[in-house]
């Protein structure tokens, strides 16, 4: 088959399968307006939450009573899914069973929040399959990070509501974790500046900024786990980043596959159309001690400033999202303005009403 045929024909079998998924999905290539995202309700005490696993399984009984303890630990009620105990290799129940269970929490008006239990493999999955205008017409608390940030990302971009890149339920919850959470998910003010905890130690801070590229911009926040959101590209559901902060975070990747991961963002447009971009912490991002894949390399922080540091736009290093114990709550979608100078994020808007 010729090229330009074969083209066309994949393209017109892309068009058919996100037809028979109701999706309304933008012209490949260009980005889609800054829509005005539907907002949650903020949480009060009392209220139910779903829990669900759209990805990994969770059937340890002692970690499910945890996630129970954690919701009630913030004065609210579990509502666990019924398919929550599922198990289907490494996923926490079929594709149909995750999707009941997403469904469902958004369907039952009892239901306040859904949070995600834990992250791990598999919400992409779901993503061609999700009724986004049953999500759309009830919005609520949607929490998560790590490979939840699949379903953050088309969310967003098909439901056109705020959701949270935060804590899994099964997280560590620090003293600071969770004052972000309340604040984020609790409280109808803007959240104002963030930025990392304040250190005990200032000689030698256990999360460090770094400026890599200054200045200041604003912008719709977008992002979430770098590996996701590389494995996203060429789909209807890869991130639109064109006049948004874009933040980035992963896990235990060593920093020649940080590169590689960046390197295609970068191909594909998406660093330079962003109006700055944030790399959080990422945690054991280094060369393989035992096996490493090259007898030469570069650090983790060589390769963001390779990278990252030769774009016109403001770069931040450090922020703690994602993989990390001190966390922060963001709401996805709200405007900010990022000071990559005094390494701050300023939430001009409230994720909840």
């Amino acid at each position: 088959m010729p090229a330009l045929k074969r083209r066309e024909f994949l393209a017109g079998m892309g068009a058919g399968l996100i037809a028979s998924s109701n999706l309304t999905v933008p012209v490949q290539g260009v980005a889609a307006p800054l829509e005005k995202l539907v907002r949650p309700r903020a949480l009060k005490p009392g209220d139910t939450v779903g829990l669900i696993t759209p990805s990994s399984y969770v059937s340890d009984p002692d970690r499910l009573m945890l996630a129970e303890r954690t919701v009630r630990y913030f004065g609210l009620v579990p509502k666990f899914g019924k398919n929550v105990r599922r198990r289907d290799g490494y996923l926490g129940g079929t594709i149909e069973e995750r999707l009941e269970d997403l469904h469902a929490m958004f369907r039952d008006p009892q239901v306040k929040a859904v949070f995600a239990i834990r992250g791990g493999y598999g919400a992409a999955q779901l993503l061609d399959r999700i009724d986004y205008d049953l999500i759309h017409s009830n919005p609520k608390v949607f929490l998560g990070y790590s490979d939840i940030t699949s379903l953050h990302l088309a969310i967003q971009k098909f439901a056109h509501m705020v959701t949270f890149h935060g804590p899994i339920v099964l997280s560590r919850f620090t003293a600071y974790t969770q004052t972000c959470f309340r604040r984020a998910l609790f409280e109808t003010e803007p959240l104002g500046h963030v930025s990392n905890p304040p250190d005990s130690d200032p000689l030698r801070p256990a999360h460090m900024l770094r400026t890599v590229h200054g200045g200041r911009a604003r912008g719709q926040l977008i992002g979430g786990n770098l590996t996701l959101i590389s494995t996203s590209m060429g789909t209807p559901f890869e991130i639109e980043t064109r006049g948004r902060v874009v933040f980035l975070e992963d896990v235990e990747e060593q920093p020649y596959s940080i590169d590689r991961m960046l390197t295609q963002l970068r191909l594909a447009g998406k660093l330079e159309s962003a109006a700055a971009l944030i790399f959080g912490e990422c945690q054991d991002c280094r060369p393989r001690d035992f096996k490493p894949s090259y007898d030469s390399t570069l650090s983790l922080g060589e390769v963001i400033d390779e990278i990252l540091g030769k774009l016109r736009t403001p770069v931040l290093s450090g922020l703690t999202v994602g993989h990390t114990d001190d966390q922060l709550t963001l709401p996805l979608g709200v405007t900010v303005e990022l000071d990559a100078d005094k390494g701050e994020l300023t939430f001009e808007e409230a994720g909840v009403s």
